[in-house]
């Protein structure tokens, strides 16, 4: 009875994965903070780059996840406070990154190579993967997703806890999948991009985008 009962139980969390998929592909779709870093990442730092970046961004959705299984991220939702300190993070993040990605402008060179900003590729890697973390971890709208829309996908008979965190896991899934998408496109077009003239162009707007990003968040508020 008990074996049978679990079974149902999987079934039915299963059965939600469809609405789910649907629901955080369309969130990783609109243009937002996650979009715009694996994007400048890719624009800069090239694909090897922006799999370090994605790998800490998916990082950031699994704790996301974690936290809101345990409760913690609710913090986020019924505290002003606590809203307004990520939030400024965020916007601090932003700025800090639409600035180091202005600074590239100054570069002549046209290569698509992350090596520029650093010889050492093991640091490298591990400095992509932290903008990929704290782009995400600074993400309110991240956070917002994670208390708000995780617990409704969990079917009221299954563990609540246990399935926030199964939806948060394949939310990474499915984010990571339209990422590398994004960046397999850019990469593709890495002989276009590599041209000095484009890629100046395309780091100026990159640049922007993000400035107008760390703009939006300031403005939004809680409620």
């Amino acid at each position: 009875m008990l074996f049978r009962s679990r079974a149902r139980q999987t079934t039915e969390v299963i059965a939600h994965f469809p609405a789910f998929i649907a629901t955080t592909l369309l969130l990783a779709i609109v243009p937002g903070q996650g979009v715009a870093m694996i994007m400048r990442q890719a624009i800069l730092g090239g694909a090897r780059t922006a799999l370090f970046s994605l790998w800490g961004h998916s990082t950031g959705l699994i704790i996301w996840g974690a936290l809101s299984g345990v409760g913690l991220s609710a913090l986020f939702a019924k505290s002003e406070l606590a809203y307004s300190v990520l939030k400024w993070l965020g916007v601090l993040f932003l700025l800090f990154l639409s600035a180091q990605t202005a600074l590239h402008l100054r570069k002549e060179s046209g290569k698509f190579n992350f090596d520029e900003i650093d010889n050492d590729q093991g640091k490298s890697s591990q400095n992509a993967f932290r903008t990929g973390l704290i782009a995400n971890l600074t993400n309110v709208k991240a956070a917002i997703f994670a208390v708000a829309f995780l617990p409704t996908f969990v079917p009221r008979d299954f563990s609540l806890g246990l399935g926030i965190f199964i939806f948060g896991c394949l939310w990474a899934v499915v984010s990571s999948s339209w990422y590398l998408f994004l960046i397999w496109t850019i990469d593709k077009s890495s002989v276009f991009i590599q041209r000095p003239q484009v890629r100046r162009v395309l780091t100026g707007i990159s640049a922007i985008g993000i400035l107008g990003l760390a703009v939006g968040l300031a403005l939004t508020s809680p409620h």
